[in-house]
């Protein structure tokens, strides 16, 4: 059958344009997945290294990661160990590194390969089999291990596997990591380095769903019982679409069997019925009808990625994108909780936190994109501790929580604001924006000559920051208004005197240029949109 296909990437063409049909040659994307031994370019992106299946994530390809980061380990280099948290490679072999999986095609024997090489080298290991990404944030810590392996996309299509690392304070492996396992590995990958498969000696499981309630029970951010109370004993709906991912049975073993929680999408699909697995608007379909479907007087839906670590939500009335949900979170946890410390976000997200947090006296930071850049807020040594943390992609955790973002605590939280307000999610956003104004946020962009990919274009629109400095009038549609401040951690951000911005930033890897803008009204928007397109050409030449 292979030999119909120059490749995996023309079968995995075939297979995606009839998921029904021809699920059977997922064989045949095996067979390229354990024979192809091309070399592929490893860049950890802002959530681990990922790559087609049979194409560059292949079994030979996977053993050159494993092998270069056994290799950066066995170095000892003091600011990697820094970073990683440990005195050094002897620390690392007894402390042990956990290993596991969504519930993707070939992820098992992925693991395996993962697993013998590391054992070969000394280190202990646990096999966390199916998982979700915050569980292994939680179980590094419950565990006191020294990092963890987790193969996971996260909401890539059907044809992608991934790569995550995490290192031994449980959150995403910063660029001092990264950096070293990428040099070693491309220079591996640049040698055309052929590594033989390693059985594991033995492989040791672990349950990390168990590990993760004990863990979320420890930490007391949220209150289980108050929101077990809740599900028994209110007019409520809860609609949960794992669409097809690893975050199947994880909500019943946290909050028991109940008819008032309806599970989506459950089953076992490696092709995940033929959609991009991620919480999309366009994905929430079946959650929509469900809520609507229902006569419950509390309606609360989500949708959550294959991996556990991005969620959408919705009521009865509207969708609920993080963009507004992280700031409704803080609100809660501040202002009904009593926890105490700064708001953050990453740059391109809503600015309703920030308006929620100068009305309470509060500190707001804004990071560049990726999770990563979270870390410092974090971490419990932190003299500026997060109460909240959140990314307009769906991405969120909390105070004393995870360092990885987490949509089973989003969820929980979720129930818990429910519960506590005695409010849907729509009406507790819109006591908000009454009290503290209303915002819309979007997102879009334009496509740039493949010239201008990477640096070029970096360079390029690097000059708006200077053109638009604070106190620069912008008219904007039919309004002039003044730049109030200006952003440059990720891109350039402009924010208004009247409370809106817009965001110009390049793609690192496309000829793109992405707009992220927030306007006061619903129909203001598109004059937003207008402006940054007209301040990108500018800034580009490319003329009005």
């Amino acid at each position: 059958m292979a030999c119909e296909f120059k490749d995996a990437a023309s079968c995995w063409k075939e297979i995606m344009s009839d998921v029904s049909k021809n699920r059977g040659l997922l064989s045949v994307i095996e067979k390229f997945a354990g024979e192809n031994l091309s070399p592929a370019k490893v860049v950890f992106g802002t959530s681990g290294w990922r790559g087609e299946i049979g194409t560059d994530f292949t079994f030979n390809n996977l053993r050159i990661v494993t092998s270069a980061i056994i290799e950066m380990l066995r170095s000892n280099d003091k600011p990697v160990m820094q970073a990683m948290g440990v005195s050094g490679f002897e620390e690392v072999k007894k402390r042990g590194i956990i290993v596991g999986h969504d519930n993707r095609f070939l992820g098992p024997e992925f693991a395996m390969e993962v697993i013998g090489l590391l054992q070969k080298s000394g280190i202990k290991t646990w096999y966390a089999a199916e998982a979700v990404t915050p569980e292994f944030s939680a179980g590094i810590e419950m565990l006191n291990a020294a990092c963890s392996i987790n193969l996971t996309p996260s909401h890539n299509p059907a044809n992608y596997a991934g790569f995550k690392f995490n290192p031994a304070d449980g959150g995403p492996a910063g660029a001092e990591i990264t950096a070293r396992i990428e040099d070693v590995a491309n220079r591996m990958m640049s040698e055309s380095v052929v590594i033989k498969p390693i059985k594991p000696e033995s492989v040791e499981k672990i349950d990390l769903n168990s590990l993760y309630i004990k863990y979320i029970f420890m930490r007391k951010t949220l209150d289980i019982e108050r929101i077990k109370d809740f599900i028994n004993k209110e007019d409520c709906i809860v609609c949960i679409d794992n669409v097809h991912g690893a975050t199947r049975g994880r909500i019943q073993r946290i909050l028991g069997e109940s008819d008032k929680i309806i599970y989506l999408r459950t089953e076992d699909d490696f092709l995940f019925g033929g959609v991009a697995p991620e919480p999309s608007e366009k994905n929430m379909r079946g959650v929509e009808k469900a809520l609507k479907e229902s006569r419950a007087g509390f309606r609360l839906g989500v949708i959550m990625d294959p991996d556990g670590d991005r969620i959408r939500f919705a009521d009865a009335k509207m969708q609920i994108p993080m963009n507004y949900f992280g700031a409704m979170a803080f609100h809660f946890l501040h202002v009904h909780k009593g926890i105490q410390g700064i708001g953050v976000k990453s740059v391109g997200t809503s600015n309703l936190l920030n308006a929620i947090a100068g009305k309470l006296g509060i500190p707001v930071k804004e990071t560049r994109v990726g999770f990563k850049n979270f870390r410092p807020y974090l971490l419990k040594t932190a003299q500026e501790r997060a109460v909240v943390a959140f990314e307009e992609s769906d991405g969120i955790t909390g105070y004393n929580h995870t360092l990885e973002k987490d949509a089973i605590f989003g969820l929980l939280l979720a129930i818990e604001m429910v519960a506590v307000t005695g409010k849907n999610l729509s009406e507790y956003l819109g006591d908000i924006m009454d009290e503290f104004g209303h915002y819309y946020p979007d997102r879009s962009g334009i496509a740039v000559g493949r010239s201008l990919t990477g640096e070029p274009l970096i360079k390029k629109l690097s000059v708006i920051s200077s053109h638009y400095k604070a106190g620069t009038e912008v008219i904007i549609g039919a309004n002039k208004r003044t730049v109030k401040n200006v952003i440059t951690v990720d891109g350039t951000k402009l924010v208004f005197d009247d409370g809106s911005w817009l965001m110009i930033r390049p793609s690192g890897t496309e000829p793109k240029v992405r707009f992220y803008i927030e306007a006061r009204t619903e129909e203001g928007k598109k004059a937003v949109f207008e402006t940054a397109e007209r301040i990108t050409k500018e800034a580009l030449g490319m003329g009005v």
